[in-house]
Formats: structure tokens, C-alpha cells, sequence
């Protein structure tokens, strides 16, 4: 089964260098708008299991675009799902980053996330036991199309971490830019990474393809 896993276009937030957290009325930016319409065009029509989408405003307004071009049996399947909304940055939220990086705790982030509770929020690892929750819970192993998760940054991070088998304290590894698109195909339990924060490949051929579940050597063959 494949999970389509999109990061929200970027935000007022994002051009304020701002940790917006789980801040309410955080929208898109001039700029996150162009973003969610080209996002539509990239992602175009594919068989559909579930679409899942963070509470956060940012996320309906990025996947908008989108979700009004698909059929309605297909938009009958959003789900608001709590599970892959924002970190709770707690006293966090709504800093600069350019302060945030003074933090005594920074260096805790940067390095051993697994260890980081943010003060009057939650901590990483809770964040990435709840999300990888709402993965379980939307594969379907008889199911043919296509899990959509809409959702943030560090939340998609921590589940492409798991599934690759990554540790947790080295997800900062990754990138998960806004309107990016990122592609994992479960198999007997197993998950293997065929699309990483993409940007600007239209993938719908991709997105409406079968799974291949053979093993490969030498890498794959191209699709």
C-alpha cells in the first residue's frame, strides 16, 4: 500500500522564521497559495483508500486546491485526524527561531530529540508513537490505492524515520520542505522509501501505480 505523505505549503510562519506550533489562524502565505495550487496539478487523479488531514488550518488550505478536483467518492474519504497534527511546542510556540536557537534545550533538539519534552508541550517521541498510530490505522492491507497523510514537517520526519528503521535522535537527518511530497509502499508490514521530499515532479502516474513487491538489486529500474 502506498502512503503519500504532504508537508503544508509555506506559511506566514514560515516567512516570519516563526515556530508557529499548534498556534490557531496560522495561514498560508502569498507564496503557500501558489504552492497548494501547483501542489494539485502534481498530484493529479489516483485511487484513493483515506485521506488524512491535521487539524491545522494550513494543512485544509494547502490540500484544498486539491481535494475540489477529485471525484466525491474520493472526498468522501477525509478523515481530521488529531494524530498527525502539529508537535505541541508548548512555550515554544510562536517564537522566533533566532531565539529558540539560544535555548539551553536547542542542543537537545539538534541532537537527541528522542530526550526532548518542550516546555508545556509534548515530547518528540509521544509525537512519533501518536503518528505512526495514525499510519497503522489508515494501511489497509487488502487495500489497493493510495493512504494520503497531510500534515508537518517534523510529523512526517518522524514517520519516514520509522520506517526506514531510523533512530530517532538522527531524524534532523531528513528534510521535509513545505508542499513537499514523500512516498513510502508498505508490504507485509515492511516500508521502503520510493519518493523523498519531492518539490516539483508531477507523480500522478506514480501515485495510480501498483506497489512492486519484489525485492530489487542494484537498485530499482525506473518507473
Amino acid at each position: 500500500m502506498k502512503v503519500v505523505l504532504i508537508r503544508h505549503a509555506h506559511s506566514e510562519a514560515n516567512a516570519k522564521s516563526i515556530l508557529a506550533g499548534r498556534l490557531p489562524n496560522v495561514n498560508l502565505s502569498a507564496k503557500g497559495i501558489a504552492q497548494s495550487e501547483e501542489l494539485a496539478q502534481r498530484l493529479g487523479v489516483f485511487p484513493i483508500h483515506e485521506i488524512r488531514i491535521s487539524p491545522m488550518v494550513r494543512c485544509s488550505q494547502t490540500i484544498s486546491p486539491w481535494l475540489k478536483t477529485l471525484p466525491p467518492q474520493s472526498q468522501k474519504k477525509v478523515v481530521v485526524d488529531e494524530n498527525i497534527n502539529e508537535v505541541d511546542y508548548g512555550s515554544w510556540s510562536g517564537k522566533k527561531l533566532t531565539i529558540l536557537r539560544r535555548n539551553r534545550l536547542w542542543n537537545t533538539v539538534q541532537n537527541i530529540p528522542s530526550a526532548m519534552y518542550f516546555p508545556g508541550g509534548e515530547g518528540i517521541a509521544g509525537m512519533q508513537t501518536r503518528a505512526m498510530l495514525s499510519v497503522h490505522q489508515g494501511i489497509n492491507s487488502k487495500a489497493k490505492n493510495a493512504l494520503v497523510l497531510v500534515s508537518h514537517g517534523d510529523v512526517i520526519k518522524a514517520i519516514i524515520a520509522h520506517a526506514l528503521g531510523m533512530h530517532l535522535d538522527k531524524f534532523q537527518r531528513l528534510v521535509i520542505d513545505p508542499a513537499s511530497i514523500s512516498i513510502l509502499e508498505y508490504h507485509n508490514g515492511e516500508a521502503r522509501v520510493t519518493v523523498l521530499n519531492d518539490t516539483q515532479t508531477k507523480l500522478q502516474s506514480h501515485l495510480g501505480g501498483k506497489v512492486d513487491t519484489r525485492g530489487t538489486l542494484g537498485g530499482g529500474a525506473g518507473r
